[in-house]
């Protein structure tokens, strides 16, 4: 009787190892829809109807997180016949990487749990950089708002910033399940100053994040809207991404892990780049300093 009992409590031990291993890496599909029209009007841009006409109507991609025990990364994907071949396989989704030169591109975003840091790889001028960053919550506001800014010198009818916005976190009892984790919410309210016609008034924007701390790491699809936990959703006027399904499988530590032939980039070395950019191209469209208004929606 103790052999049989002592047989049972080993085979009990191994299946119970062999699921923690099983939940310790595996991948999280997103799906992130936006509507142009709807985030510009949110940021207190007047759209008229032939405006809104020429906007791009809404979309929708795809995103993969990839997790071990220590290590994720987060990226665009389609889907392709093949699953992702290190490490354990499984069916579902395989990994195709869509990465676009340019401003505004689609970026991958490397994450190690253990500091909360992030290496963030894009390509920029047919130069692939790599920029060091932390999950945070952004002082400047919802990312995914279109930027003030542009317009000929003097012109009215554009809104413009006055002072940097107001941030305030409010955390509240609401949950809602995200395939199958319980999430809580919190509200992000970004209140913006900005003048229009000469006339000055407050636009707030709101954004919804859902986070849990079930998955035990920190992560979140906008590594600019994060407060605690592993973030499954976030909502925000005329963007949400949200979480689709999960799969336990081997995942191998080389794609979790950021690539090394990248150029070194700071946050601020990028900022200087993009303003020198938008100069020139405002520079080059017809009417010279006046010609237009560029938006840009943020990573």
């Amino acid at each position: 009787m103790k052999k049989i009992l002592f047989a049972l409590l080993s085979v009990c031990s191994i299946v119970s190892v062999a699921n923690a291993q099983k939940k310790s890496s595996g991948a999280i599909q997103f799906e992130a829809t936006v509507d142009p029209a709807a985030m510009a009007a949110s940021s207190g841009i007047q759209l008229t109807d032939q405006m809104k006409a020429r906007m791009p109507s809404s979309s929708k991609t795809n995103f993969e997180l990839l997790f071990t025990a220590t290590n994720a990364s987060y990226m665009p994907v389609e889907d392709i016949e093949d699953s992702n071949g290190a490490g354990g396989g499984g069916g579902g989704m395989g990994r195709m990487m869509m990465r676009f030169g340019g401003a505004g591109g689609n970026r991958e975003y490397y994450y190690v749990f253990a500091d909360k840091s992030l290496t963030e790889v894009f390509d920029l001028n047919d130069t692939t950089y790599f920029m060091p960053g932390k999950l945070t919550l952004s002082t400047t506001g919802p990312v995914n708002s279109f930027r003030m800014g542009g317009g000929a010198p003097g012109d009215t009818t554009r809104p413009k910033p006055v002072a940097p916005p107001k941030i305030e976190i409010v955390k509240t009892d609401s949950t809602k399940q995200i395939i199958g984790f319980t999430c809580h919410q919190v509200i992000v309210k970004s209140t913006r100053s900005i003048k229009l016609l000469d006339i000055e008034r407050d636009v707030t924007e709101e954004t919804r994040i859902w986070y849990t701390n079930d998955l035990g790491f920190n992560f979140s699809p906008n590594p600019n809207m994060w407060t605690e936990g592993a973030v499954l959703a976030i909502e925000g006027r005329g963007n949400r991404t949200v979480a689709t399904s999960i799969d336990y499988r081997g995942v191998s530590s080389k794609d979790v892990t950021a690539p090394k032939k990248a150029k070194p980039i700071t946050a601020e070395e990028y900022k200087t780049k993009m303003e020198s950019m938008m100069k020139r191209f405002r520079g080059n469209r017809p009417g010279g300093n006046g010609g237009g208004r560029v938006m840009i929606m943020g990573q």
